[in-house]
């Protein structure tokens, strides 16, 4: 009998814990179920007032709306957003769910995670505000040099777009604190090589094609008598 004892008892301590797990289990699910369902109710008013204030119109200027089209998908920047508030609602549940199951290292985790979001959402909203004052400022430089009849008003205000763009694409990434600042120093290295390119050749040979290109976009005005 005491054998048997023996044998049954690692048996029964894990009846009893499981025993004790269960009824834990059971509240986590009902937690997640209903996380789920207001993360669904966050995604659904979190469109809806976007929408509302006509913040698609916003990123269909900006140009990401295409490119996401591009992608080969059918959303718009505002169903990003709401899936972004889906996913935050979603990963608050979680973190109460395995804080229940005393899942302490899946919690921590899961708490990493929460606080990367919203760095990722204020980097969103510069990358799309940056993109529409890009697109912008490059449609001002074409208005510009056609108005005054200038060359190459396109590539101008092409330039100048896609130089603003650079810049908010880095303040981005540099808000998102990705690479501890490689990408930045990358960038600026690669910068540094296209204008000693640049300053090398017009040094050695391209002096009078750049005088010809700046003759041709800022020509002389002739002085009146």
């Amino acid at each position: 009998m005491n054998e048997l004892n023996v044998l049954l008892e690692p048996v029964r301590g894990l009846l009893q814990q499981l025993g004790a797990f269960l009824p834990r289990l059971a509240v986590g699910l009902g937690i997640l179920l209903v996380g789920w369902l207001l993360a669904k109710a966050a995604r659904f008013s979190v469109v809806k007032a976007l929408r509302a204030l006509n913040f698609h119109v916003l990123t269909q200027k900006a140009g990401v709306d295409g490119f996401l089209q591009q992608g080969g998908t059918n959303k718009d920047g505002t169903d990003l957003f709401g899936w972004l508030a889906y996913a935050l609602a979603l990963l608050a549940t979680l973190i109460v769910v395995s804080n229940s199951l005393g899942l302490a290292q899946v919690t921590d985790l899961l708490g990493r995670v929460v606080l990367f979001v919203p760095r990722l959402l204020v980097a969103m909203l510069v990358l799309i505000f940056g993109s529409y004052f890009a697109r912008f400022i490059g449609g001002a430089v074409r208005g510009y040099c056609k108005r005054e009849v200038i060359s190459d008003g396109d590539l101008l205000g092409r330039a100048a777009q896609y130089g603003i763009l650079i810049f908010v694409v880095l303040l981005a990434i540099d808000h998102l604190d990705i690479g501890g600042g490689l990408i930045q120093r990358t960038f600026l290295i690669l910068l540094a090589g296209v204008v000693f390119a640049i300053a090398l050749a017009l040094g050695l040979g391209a002096r009078e094609r750049a005088a010809r290109l700046i003759e041709r976009w800022f020509p002389q005005q002739e002085p009146q008598d």
